[in-house]
């Protein structure tokens, strides 16, 4: 190799791209992908155990009847996240396994699996982050319209504040709905995800129903947690670029 140059600068370190102080590395999951159990302690069916068993929608007939069993394997899982050097784990709560029926009051069983698994992770050192909404809407809630109409909304913002009376003293993240968009238009316009409808009408006021449930679910939130918890919504987001440098493009 050829000796450096006298004149060369001292330094040729580039500038680096930093997570933020604070930044948490961490793992997501949601209940109905991982939680199995689907028929114990009270829980009753969602959209997505209604739309696994529909014949010819999701592959090879699978359900989420036992999944990875994160029921009953919870401390085992929060052992493996821990050796992981996971730092937050964040997680879905099943709508039907603490609101059976998605209105009323909260099935104690269902939110006692919940507050042993924060406690299991605040023992372990992981940071609770949880998540009201990835997608299992109570059947009863969709027999009836569901986010299709306005009483989905007002029941969300019900259901929130069971979560928060049982949790909020453990748990500082919160996040209402996990991709509203897939909801939405995956559920209610194209049909591929439950409760697969293909209306594009539908979708629509899916959408509006699901913001107006976000915003009930963060009033719900705010009014039981602590003033130092932080409530956050999950959306997809697209990193747009125009196709060409033309300012009608940009």
């Amino acid at each position: 190799m050829p000796a450096t140059p006298a004149t060369a600068p001292a330094s040729t370190a580039v500038d680096r791209l930093h997570f933020p102080p604070g930044f948490l590395w961490g793992a997501a999951t949601a209940a109905y992908q991982i939680e199995g159990a689907v028929g114990e302690d009270g829980r009753t069916p969602s959209i997505w155990d209604t739309f696994s068993r529909t014949p010819g929608k999701v592959a090879n007939g699978d359900t989420g009847d036992t999944a990875c069993d994160h029921y009953h394997r919870y401390r085992t899982d929060v052992t493996l996240m821990s050796h992981l050097g996971l730092q937050a784990y964040r997680f879905s709560l099943s709508w039907p396994r603490i609101q059976p029926g998605g209105r009323g009051p909260a099935n104690a069983a269902g939110l006692d699996f919940y507050s042993r698994l924060v406690d299991e992770l605040l023992d372990a050192g992981v940071q609770p982050v949880a998540t009201l909404y990835h997608w299992d809407l109570p059947q009863a809630l969709e027999d009836e319209g569901g986010w299709t109409v306005r009483e989905t909304a007002e029941r969300f913002g019900d259901y929130a504040a069971l979560a928060a009376d049982a949790l909020g003293d453990r748990v500082a993240l919160w996040t209402t709905l996990n991709e509203p968009w897939c909801s939405a238009f995956l559920g209610y316009g194209s049909g591929v995800h439950a409760p697969g409808r293909t209306d594009p009408g539908l979708a629509l006021r899916a959408a509006h129903h699901l913001n107006l449930g976000h915003g009930r679910a963060t009033a719900a939130l705010r009014a039981s947690l602590p003033a130092h918890a932080q409530i956050a919504v999950s959306l997809n987001l697209h990193h747009v670029r125009p196709l060409t440098p033309e300012p009608a493009d940009l």
